[in-house]
């Protein structure tokens, strides 16, 4: 009896150092995370919009997947901003032109380094060159290590923004050749059309993004590595200036109810299909769950792991 219970508490010893207080490691089946960012469309012009036109594949997903309906960007309503919400879980207003790193490391670096990748494990993919930042982070132990590779505008920070059909075929191409396992794709139309002013081209712009990201999925979907082993989170870095207010569509990048309120659509093996939530989270709380789902502290973090997907 004295060598069972010596047996046991060693066990509980041996648990309680290898796993950190904020970190308790699950048994999800998802191996895989990809985030496809839609760039600045105003939620009324998509989920919003009951007869969903714009999105007509997204809501054709809507069944395999769990929609969220209060989920919002809580910081800086621009760009680089959004973005890095969604891959550090902090807010914070960052230089929207690419000329500033974020503070904190981001999910890709924290994984990198918990798991010793490769920095072809994980990938940044981006219509918009300035998201290259996104890679690395001013935290003095962490700048310059553990960074995702990146593929962003024509060929990198100061390059300028590629069309969107061309990050598709940037991205399938990575998927394919080096299969990573954490990946955040962003496409750029709706926000660029937007900002055109050009109404018609605007709705153009969710349209065919729309279809881009189908591709994406049936791609994950169909693949014997992502097949029912990959979390796809369809969201957007912000939303458009409601009507009324300064220049209306055009622009964004206040505190707005159409500048923040935007979607999150989640689908994956742990997920439980064909729900909507409710509940109140934003874009911090994303990073915070799929850090979750990927078994990775993110202590710099301010958001919290989304209970609806993944339990307490």
């Amino acid at each position: 009896m004295k060598v069972v219970v010596l047996l046991a508490v060693c066990l509980l010893v041996f648990i309680n150092n290898s796993c950190s207080s904020n970190e308790v490691l699950r048994g999800y089946k998802t191996k895989n995370v990809v985030v496809i960012v839609v760039d600045g469309p105003r939620y009324s012009e998509t989920w919003g919009d009951t007869s969903h036109q714009y999105i007509p594949h997204q809501f054709q997903m809507l069944s395999n997947a769990v929609f969220f309906d209060n989920f919002s960007n809580s910081g800086d309503t621009r760009t680089a901003p959004g973005h890095t919400s969604i891959c550090t879980g902090v807010n914070e207003p960052i230089n929207n032109s690419g000329l500033e790193l974020p503070s904190y490391p981001s999910i890709f670096q924290y994984w990198i380094k918990k798991y010793k990748k490769s920095t072809t494990d994980a990938w940044v993919i981006a219509s918009k060159d300035k998201l290259e930042v996104l890679g690395d982070c001013e935290l003095s132990e962490w700048k310059g290590q553990y960074q995702p590779s990146t593929d962003c505008g024509n060929n990198g920070l100061g390059s300028g923004y590629r069309p969107d059909d061309l990050t598709t075929s940037a991205a399938l191409y990575h998927l394919k050749m080096h299969h990573p396992q954490m990946v955040l794709i962003n496409f750029r139309n709706p926000d660029y059309a937007g900002h055109t002013g050009d109404w018609n081209a605007y709705l153009a712009g969710i349209k065919s993004t729309d279809s881009l990201v189908n591709v994406l999925v049936e791609f994950l979907n169909d693949d014997p590595v992502y097949k029912e082993r990959t979390a796809i989170f369809i969201t957007n870095d912000h939303g458009r200036h409601l009507d009324g207010v300064a220049d209306g569509f055009k622009s964004h990048g206040d505190g707005c109810a159409g500048c923040r309120k935007i979607s999150l659509l989640a689908m994956g093996p742990d997920f439980k299909a064909g729900t909507v939530v409710s509940s109140v989270h934003d874009q911090r709380d994303l990073a915070a769950t799929i850090a979750q789902i990927m078994n990775v502290s993110i202590p710099t973090s301010d958001g919290k792991a989304i209970s609806e997907l993944v339990g307490n």
